[in-house]
This record gives structure tokens, sequence and C-alpha cells, in this order.
């Protein structure tokens, strides 16, 4: 009889770590990815325009109840491990909740001035809803309400200075083990890439593991310097919590 496969839900906002932590993830031989399922109905949904907005429309669909049924309880193609890289925003106030439950969800943070630089090379008009702390934080409030436990917070900047602990520390988290194939990977482009990979991954496809963590200092717009000031006590009410090995 094929067991459940465990069902992991990484929640982050743009512009983090979270295509290299799939990446980690997908080098399992027991774990499919699945890359941003609900990214196609969120842009349908909002209007909002993104880099290669009917690309991925038409690749994601808009169907956003078949595709929660497929992230809570579809098929993992036979593997024991279900690994689902979204964004906070994408899941937007209209749809439910409940099925957050099926889902070991963890959050992956960033800080705000770190996001917002990076975002704005590629959209220069980024709003707070944009980089999605405030949806991350009441996300995450919803999860706990739900489960009665704390979620798996990541701090992306602890992560890169000690990746094998902190993967280590996640797994362990998780009821899973630890393989070392985790911390490195081929370069280049993945099958499983979201069709918006050509925008957003160039970094990643050059990777073939964790970058070293580098101290920098970011120059900011007065907008953008505002925005990260907005979505800074949302960062620091999830800070508190980050997984520490």
């Amino acid at each position: 009889m094929q067991l459940k496969p465990l069902r992991i839900a990484m929640w982050s906002g743009p512009r983090n770590i979270s295509t290299a932590l799939m990446r980690a993830f997908e080098n399992r031989d027991d774990c499919l990815v699945w890359d941003e399922p609900l990214y196609g109905y969120y842009l349908d949904a909002t209007g909002i325009a993104h880099p290669g907005t009917a690309e991925v429309i038409a690749a994601q669909g808009t169907d956003a109840a078949a595709i929660i049924a497929a992230c809570a309880g579809g098929s993992a193609g036979g593997k024991s491990i279900f690994y689902q890289k979204h964004m906070t925003l994408h899941l937007l106030p209209q749809l439910d909740r409940g099925w957050l439950k099926s889902l070991q969800n963890c959050f992956l943070i960033r800080e705000p001035e770190a996001v917002i630089a990076s975002y704005a090379a590629v959209r220069s008009d980024a709003t707070l809803d944009d980089i999605g702390f405030v949806q991350q934080a009441a996300l995450f409030e919803t999860v706990r309400n739900l489960t009665g436990a704390l979620p798996i917070v990541i701090d992306s900047r602890e992560f890169l200075l000690d990746p094998e602990a902190m993967l280590r520390a996640i797994c362990a988290r998780l009821g899973i083990g630890f393989v070392p194939q985790m911390l490195s990977w081929p370069a280049g482009r993945r099958d499983s890439d979201g069709v918006w990979a050509e925008y957003w991954y160039d970094s990643v496809w050059r990777s073939t593991g964790f970058a070293a963590y580098r101290e920098k200092t970011y120059t900011l717009s007065e907008t953008a310097s505002e925005i990260a000031s907005q979505a800074r006590p949302y960062y620091e009410s999830l800070f508190q919590y980050r997984l520490q090995p």
C-alpha cells in the first residue's frame, strides 16, 4: 500500500532563497516539487502585470479549487515527499485556508531591505502587498491557530550562514532524514521551474549550491525605504520564532 506523502508547503515572499531551497529538496530521490502552484490564479484574479503574465496564467491555470485539491491530496508521483514552493501573496483572502491542516507549513523569511532591493531590479514599482510580508505574518497566525502548533520559520540570512546545519534542523523538525545531496545540484534550468524562470531565476540557474552569505548595504529610494520600514514589524514578528540549530 502506497503511504500518503509528506506534504511540505514552504511559504515565502519574492526574492528570497525559495528557489534554491526548492532545488535542495528536488535533489532528493524521494521528493517531488511544485513551483508556485497558485501563481497563475493570482495573476488572473488580481490583474497585476508581472513579466510573462499570459504565459504564467496559461501554464499554471486559474482553477484555484483544483490546484488546492492537488496540493492537499493529489498524487506525488510515487514519491514520499511532496514539496510545494508557495508565495504568501498568491493565497488571496477569498481562498479557503482549511486545507493547510493537511500540510507541514514552513515560513521562509528575509530582511525586507534585501527583498525590496532585489525585487526592484525586476519590478521597479513594488508595493508593500507585492513583497508578501503582511500576508506571511497573517498566514503564520492562521496556520498556528489551525494546527495548535508553531510552524517552522527559517530566516534566509541565518540559513546561508550554515546551510548544512539548517537543513539538518529542518529535516529533523519535518521527521525526515537529511541527505548530503541537498547541499548541491547541477546548474541550469529544470523541467520543474515555472515558465517565469527566465525573468527571475538567472542566479539560480548559474548556481550549484547555496551561495555563502555576504553582508550588504542597500541603497534604497525614499519610497522603497518606506515600504521596507512598513514591512519590518511583520518580518520581526516571525523572526522571533526562527529555527535555530
